[in-house]
């Protein structure tokens, strides 16, 4: 039994270093009045997670005006999932509708003179997004029986993006087939095109030949 959970424990670590892209977690600068963009890749129906901080400049006192900012969450169609304006920190939570990049945007606010705001951001998708913890306590189930359901929903992950990975690998085959169509054609038009203009010109320049006689 023990060596079961082992083996599971090991199975399910392999399963979650290869969705690692699902989940990250960063700290970064922001100087007063610029902007800075994280973007990700979620299939449509995946829940994900975010949770940022500003570090405080000094420990023990209130966050200062100047390292409050402002949060927006934006879906491939522009759709926005949240906004939040004038924080020093927040969460957000949703199901993406769409499939594609969705965005968060952190802006820091103008200050004279300028200030540096560190920002402390998680972003978790998929199976990352789950409290297992949640999980666990809800259901009150042992612990194999848990190392089988994060199995389970990892291996499902997986084979979710396997499948999203084929269908957007078809999708750049058929805009490459559409473009080399296209490339074909107009090249086909520009040969087309200059065969004629050369057999014009050398029409004109047979008329024009003939009319001084010199042919």
């Amino acid at each position: 039994m023990t060596g079961l959970i082992i083996n599971l424990h090991v199975v399910v670590s392999v399963g979650l270093i290869i969705l690692t892209m699902s989940a990250h977690s960063m700290r970064f600068d922001l100087q007063s009045g610029t902007t800075k963009c994280i973007s990700e890749d979620i299939k449509s129906n995946d829940m994900t997670v975010g949770e940022y901080s500003v570090v405080n400049p000094s420990e023990g006192f209130p966050v200062p005006d100047s390292h409050k900012i402002t949060v927006r969450v934006n879906s491939p169609y522009g759709n926005n999932y949240h906004y939040k304006d004038h924080l020093e920190a927040g969460n957000f939570a949703f199901t993406g509708a769409e499939a594609g990049d969705y965005t968060v945007c952190f802006w820091a606010p103008d200050h004279k003179p300028p200030v540096t705001v560190t920002v402390d951001f998680d972003w978790k998708t998929g199976v990352s997004a789950k409290d297992w913890s949640k999980v666990a306590k809800k259901g009150q189930i042992e612990v194999m029986e848990l190392e089988l359901k994060k199995l389970y929903e990892t291996v499902t992950s997986i084979h979710d993006e396997m499948f999203y990975l084929r269908e957007r690998e078809e999708e750049m085959q058929e805009l490459n087939r559409a473009t080399y169509s296209r490339m074909t054609t107009f090249s086909f038009i520009s040969l087309l095109l200059c065969f004629s203009v050369a057999g014009l010109q050398l029409w004109h320049l047979k008329t024009f030949f003939e009319r001084k006689k010199i042919l």
